[in-house]
């Protein structure tokens, strides 16, 4: 397998290509690294390659918060510059400083 530089970054707030979501990247695998059953239940038409890094986001949409795993062709830079409102973002993050959470030391490894 061939190993690829990940396009976003720890703290980095991106969107969705397709779909009305937005959050903070806290997580980054190198190619696929979830269950069969996951990647089999994403409709074969829009089913992401698993040799590409994905992304774990503090997720949010216009209803609710949650965690999210997303494929990098399925992301974007959100440039809109607003806080993403996810309740363990400062568990994880302090300030944001041009569309980039900056990792709290206690967190970082």
């Amino acid at each position: 397998m061939i190993s690829r530089e990940a396009k976003f970054r720890i703290g980095q707030v991106v969107r969705h290509r397709f779909y009305p979501f937005r959050g903070v990247v806290f997580d980054v695998d190198p190619s696929f690294n979830n269950t069969d059953e996951w990647y089999e239940s994403i409709p074969r038409e829009v089913r992401p390659r698993k040799d590409q890094p994905f992304y774990h986001l503090l997720a949010e949409n216009a209803e609710t918060t949650y965690i999210a795993y997303v494929s990098e062709q399925n992301l974007l830079t959100d440039d809109s510059g607003q806080p993403v409102n996810h309740p363990q973002l400062a568990k994880m993050f302090g300030e944001m400083k041009d569309g980039i959470y900056r990792l709290r030391t206690s967190q970082a490894n």
